[in-house]
């Protein structure tokens, strides 16, 4: 690429963000167009892929003096770096672990012994964090609210307590999961589009959600009342092995490619020993398990293709000045990475694909006021997650009040761990709170600068 050529794709500015507003407005205004006529899957009926494939090739007409074989050079290059590679990876394993895990009965198993251990008056902070618990070792909101709002919604039911209360209970303890979870395609997406490893950016988010659960565990025992179960839960600890030793292993910090592997070995040696799943009903399990998996990798990977575009166009550069213009610090900074994740979060009703868009941006924002890249990827994490589990069309949000009958007001009402997860990601940025020795030395060395 000449400098010429260079200095013209500069002259873009917001202009070079038009692909990606195509892919956008056609997918999220059909999906709320289906929503307002009352389809079912409103936001399915364009698929998000053939809206970004539009956008995709916006993108590719756009700025006639570069050739087209440069663009898709450019294009090419970035879709296939080894960053998004290894989320493409880690994504299709992490579906194949969830898949064989539940399959030889390892969810059923955590569900069932978590309700054994929960006390009739202690209900619903239960709920809350068996929903958690589940959440982090399997590595999906939607999975755990699937999983547990039958089971909450039943009880609730069966011991006359507040459903509203419940089904918030249920969403709130599995995004707290979902944010700590070293599987989940939000960690992924957020640590790997940023640079940051696994276990550091679980220990900035724990120190931050930790506070907000047991504040919303404190409610729920207050406003939840005091329920029965009446069935036999039957779980086996061993079919939940496999799930320990992800945690555990990822959380050493060993490879969490190579973490999951053994993951879904594990799951298979344990369910034909134990005779829980047959061979090919295991086989079949990783499958099935990858297959959900494709949609979201298949996305990453052309939403990092198109950002490339739209950075050699010089958008990426014109919206960092953009956002630095009106930055004046650090915390100016991490106010503008948290709310830029959220916000698409809300646009696209989809957390992992709101961080993939904007892992790059505040990757560059960050890199200008020396913001760790635990701190960034806990930020967008946080946000992405938090906005949506707010929103009433949220998937999760959709199971849990199509199950109990509910509206989506009633459940915002009681989603207390959402609010203070919100709150106290806000104190750390006004405060300063959880700076590294690093950053801090740097803040040091600027305002003696100064």
């Amino acid at each position: 690429m000449t400098n010429n050529q260079n200095t013209e794709n500069k002259k873009y500015g917001l202009s070079a963000f038009i692909p990606l507003l195509v892919f956008l407005g056609l997918y999220i205004g059909s999906g709320l167009t289906f929503t307002v006529l009352g389809y079912d899957n409103a936001f399915s009926q364009f698929p998000r892929h053939v809206a970004l494939l539009i956008g995709i090739a916006v993108a590719l007409v756009m700025n006639p003096k570069m050739k087209l074989s440069d663009k898709i050079d450019a294009f090419s290059v970035n879709a296939g770096n080894p960053g998004v590679m290894l989320i493409g990876l880690i994504y299709l394993l992490a579906g194949g672990f969830q898949g064989a895990a539940k399959a030889m009965g390892g969810m059923d198993s955590i569900v069932n012994m978590g309700l054994h251990f929960i006390p009739p008056s202690l209900l619903m902070p239960g709920i809350f964090l068996l929903s958690s618990f589940i959440a982090t070792a399997i590595g999906t909101s939607m999975g755990t609210i699937a999983a547990m709002a039958p089971i909450a919604i039943g009880v609730a039911t069966k011991g006359n307590l507040n459903l509203a209360i419940a089904c918030s209970a249920v969403i709130g303890g599995a995004y707290f999961g979902d944010n700590l979870s070293v599987i989940s395609d939000t960690t992924i997406a957020a640590t790997q589009g940023v640079g940051a490893e696994m276990k550091d950016k679980f220990k900035m988010n724990f120190f931050i959600a930790l506070p907000a659960a047991v504040v919303a565990m404190v409610l729920y025992a207050i406003v939840g009342g005091t329920g029965v179960i009446e069935e036999t839960l039957s779980y086996s600890v061993i079919l939940i092995i496999p799930y320990f030793v992800v945690l555990i292993t990822a959380l050493m910090g060993f490879n969490v490619a190579g973490v999951l592997f053994i993951g879904i070995v594990m799951c298979g040696v344990i369910g034909l020993a134990t005779g829980s799943v047959g061979f090919f009903e295991y086989v079949q399990s990783i499958g099935s398990g990858m297959e959900d998996m494709f949609s979201i990798t298949i996305i990453a990977i052309l939403i990092s293709g198109l950002i490339g575009l739209i950075k050699e166009y010089g958008g990426i550069d014109w919206l960092i000045g953009k956002i630095t213009s009106k930055i004046k610090d650090r915390k100016g900074a991490e106010y503008g990475i948290a709310f830029l994740s959220g916000l698409l979060s809300i646009s696209l009703v989809n957390n992992t694909l709101a961080i993939i868009i904007s892992a790059p941006i505040a990757k560059e924002i960050g890199g200008q006021y020396h913001i760790a890249p635990k701190r960034i990827a806990s930020l967008l994490d946080i946000f992405a997650c938090a906005f949506l589990a707010l929103c009433p069309h949220d998937g999760g949000m959709l199971i849990v009040t199509g199950l109990s009958g509910v509206s989506p007001i009633e459940v915002l009402k009681y989603s207390f761990y959402m609010f203070a997860l919100i709150i106290a990601t806000l104190a750390t940025i006004h405060f300063g709170l959880l700076r590294t020795p690093e950053e801090k030395e740097y803040e040091l060395q600027h305002k003696n600068a100064d």
